[in-house]
Parts: structure tokens; sequence; C-alpha cells
């Protein structure tokens, strides 16, 4: 291994030394002195993925600027997390070393993802992610529905991670390679066999991604989770999802089956999930389905990817990861010993929370696409590419589902700003972590939504 390989990979290694040492550490000298210093490896690594501009190839990994782009953003996103957590674990009781340890693995393997190289290595990012929430979910030892939640993630995880593997299998038995560049060449014979193979793949991401059918466990999941755990879960494993889908693109675009498989995909994700939101009164549940439908607006880019799909896809993971930080940010920094999951248990709060409210509200107004919002952006990138590539009556199906979630989202906005609170028992005020980490989503969500142009040219720069 060359200067040049180190270089490329000390993000992961700075995050892997960072996790042992939180357990090393933790075991020694226990306290809440551990999230602040996996705050400090986790800046460190997202400083080397954006400033150090190392490239390198090697077996299993390929870091590119495409990797490094990827890895930053998801590294952003669990600083972001961790922000949240501080505070809120220790409110809630969570003690010891094992949620900034476990975090920090879960950034391994996603960005081990964004570099995979191979089939193996991205079945290897994408699990030792998943594996890491399996225990972040449950990581509430006193919580019923946590442990529940974590069963439950745990059980669907795993039936997905065995689809998945018998997908890497298959596609292995029929082209002897798992070169992810060999694959897209084999893709274009249309072997029956490595069909298959990319079947099974993409249903298994199809769960990372919470698309229908695979997407039953994301409700319960998302209610029973820690409120930071949830703020990770719903945007950091589904963008890293979606960039392991779009490594795969050059194979599924070959295949004529894989346009079809997420035609559908689409199409019920983006049904299903918005009218299962619509009588929700629990505000992690209704964002749970919302994100459903959410996902099925990304299949959809990825339907329209020869028109630019691609780079729509990305655009709206990060404007998705935004609002979604924001708004399960705010349910944490409202919550105390419970969480506070009730929409109508958020009456006035806009006014008693200023901050609080305003990073919800702002989160609401992004994922109904209202403007001048990032989500009103993405969504106009997504749908203009389903227009592009001759998708018009997927599109409609999808600017129909968007005008029906307007109703949900604003609801919680009425919640805040015009209903009268039921108590008038005192607000915690926020402290500076809970405040910087609702600043830093709402920033980009505006940011985004009145100056998209920045991330587009990145977007063409760093994809192929």
């Amino acid at each position: 291994m060359t200067i040049v390989d180190l270089m490329a990979l000390m993000p992961l290694l700075i995050l892997t030394a960072g996790s042992v040492l939180c357990l090393l550490f933790g075991a020694v000298r226990p306290g809440y002195y551990l999230y602040w210093a996996a705050v400090g490896v986790v800046g460190a690594a997202l400083l080397w993925s954006a400033i150090v501009p190392a490239e390198s190839a090697m077996q299993g990994l390929k870091v590119t600027s495409f990797s490094r782009a990827c890895s930053t953003f998801l590294y952003a996103t669990g600083l972001v997390a961790l922000l949240l957590a501080a505070g809120y674990n220790h409110r809630r009781g969570i003690k010891g070393e094992e949620y900034p340890a476990t975090l920090l693995f879960a950034l391994v393997g996603m960005g081990a993802t964004c570099a995979a190289g191979n089939l193996l290595m991205l079945f290897l990012g994408l699990e030792a992610f998943t594996f890491a929430f399996y225990i972040l979910v449950a990581v509430e030892r006193d919580s019923v529905r946590g442990g529940e939640a974590g069963l439950k993630y745990l059980l669907n995880g795993t039936l997905s991670a065995a689809v998945m593997g018998m997908g890497v299998a298959v596609a292995y038995a029929a082209c002897g390679t798992l070169r992810l560049a060999e694959l897209a060449s084999a893709a274009s014979t249309h072997d029956p066999l490595l069909m298959a193979g990319l079947g099974l793949i993409l249903l298994g991401l199809a769960f990372k991604l919470s698309l229908v059918p695979a997407h039953l466990w994301t409700p319960d999941v998302y209610q029973g989770a820690p409120a930071p755990v949830t703020a990770l879960l719903s945007t950091a494993s589904k963008a890293a999802a979606a960039v392991a889908l779009l490594l795969l693109f050059p194979l599924l675009h070959a295949w004529r089956g894989g346009h079809d498989l997420l035609w559908i995909l689409a199409l019920l994700s983006m049904l299903s999930g918005n009218l299962a939101a619509l009588p929700q009164s629990s505000i992690k549940r209704m964002l749970a389905w919302s994100s459903i439908g959410q996902m099925g607006y990304v299949a959809l880019a990825f339907v329209a990817y020869p028109s630019g799909g691609d780079r729509a896809a990305l655009f709206y993971i990060v404007a998705y990861a935004a609002a979604g930080l924001a708004a399960f940010g705010a349910v944490a920094a409202l919550s105390e010993a419970s969480d506070r999951d009730d929409i109508d248990a958020y009456r006035g709060l806009g006014y008693r929370s200023p901050l609080a409210g305003a990073a919800l509200a702002l989160a609401m107004f992004s994922l109904a696409g209202i403007p001048p919002t990032a989500g009103f952006m993405a969504k106009f990138a997504v749908f203009s590419a389903a227009l592009r590539a001759g998708e018009v009556s997927l599109a409609l199906v999808g600017i129909a589902s968007a005008l029906v979630a307007v109703f949900f989202y604003l609801r919680v906005v009425v919640v805040l700003y015009m209903k009268s609170p039921q108590e008038l028992s005192d607000i915690r005020p926020l402290n500076s972590a809970e405040i910087l980490a609702l600043a830093i989503p709402g920033i980009v969500i505006v940011l985004l939504g009145i100056y998209p142009q920045p991330l587009l040219d990145l977007l063409k720069t760093i994809l192929p």
C-alpha cells in the first residue's frame, strides 16, 4: 500500500481508530466526554475528505472525487446526529461508550459503501452500517418500544441481508467476477442468471431505502428508536443506500427489467407512503410513512437516469437529509423523559421554543416542496428529469401524491403556530450543541432553495 493509498483511506482509518478508542476509553473512564471526542473524530474525517484531494484504486475500494463528496456529506449528517445525541442521551439516561463508538462504526460502513469497487465491498459496507443501527435503535435498554423496534429492524434486516447476499452470489456465478466495472460490461449480454442476481440485490436495497414492498418495518422502527438515531437512520442510511444504487446503475441500466422494477417501486412507494401518512397522529410515524413517499421520488429520479436523473436523485437526497435532520432534531430537542411524539403535543411550541419550532416548520415546508426551500428545488429537479425521460404518467402520479402530502406537513405548522398550548409548563432552553445541530440543516434548506446552482455544478462534476 502506497502513501497515496493511505491518504485516500485516512478518513476511514480515522473513524475506525476513533470507534475503537471510544470503546477502550469508555471501559476505563466512562462519561459524556466521549460524545465530544466522537464529534472531533468525525470532524477530522470530514475535513480530510473535503480538503485532501487524494484518490486511489485498490482491491475492493476505489476512492474518487465522487466517493469523497458523498462521504463528506454522510460524515456531516453524522456530526449533526452526534450534536443532537449528546444532550438527548444525557436527559434520557442513555449512558456508556456504546452510542458514540457504534455511530462512528456506522459512518465507517457508509464511507466504505461510497468507495466500493466490487459487489463484496458494497455488501459489507451496507451491512456494516445496518448492523450498527441494530444496536443504536435498541440502545435505550429500559424502553420496551425501543427493544421491539430493534427486534423488528433486526429480523427484517437479516432477511434483507440474506436476499442481497444471494444476489451477490448469483451475480458471481453468472460472471465469475465481483468487480463493478466488469459486471457492467457483462450486463450488456443480458445473461438471465446475472439479471436474477441484480433483481435480488435491488430487492435488498429496497429495504435499505424503505421502498414498497420492503417498507413495513419503517414506522415502528422510527417511532421506537431514540429521536437522534431516527434522524441519522432516516437520512444518512438512506443516502448511503442511494449511493450504492447509483454505483450499481451501470449494471441495471443495461437491463430493461431494472427500469421496470424501479418504475413499480417508485409508483407504489409514492402512493403508499403519502396516503398512509395522512391519518397519523404520531409525528415520528407520520415522518416515517412520508419518508417512504420521499424515497419513491428518489426511485422516480433513478427511473429517469438517462435524462439527468442521477443528479436529481443525489440533489433530492441532500435536500431530504437536511429536512429530516431538522425535523427529527427538533423532536429530539423538545423531548424530555420521553419523546414528544403526539402531534397535538406541539401546540403553540413555535412561540415557546422559537428556534426548534422554526426548524421544524422549515423542515415541513421543505418536505412539502414549498418554495423557496430546498425541497421545492429537489422536487422540480426530479419531475423535470422524469418528464425529459418520457415518464409522464409516473411524474403526474408523483405530482399528485406530493399535493396530498402538503396536507399532513402543513398540519404540523398549523399546530405549532395556530393552536394554543394545552399546558403552560416550562420549556427547557436549548443548549449550544442543539442550537448548532438545528441551525446547520436549516441553513442548508434555505441556501439550496434560493441558490442550488453550486451543488448542481458539483454533482455534474463528480458524476460520470
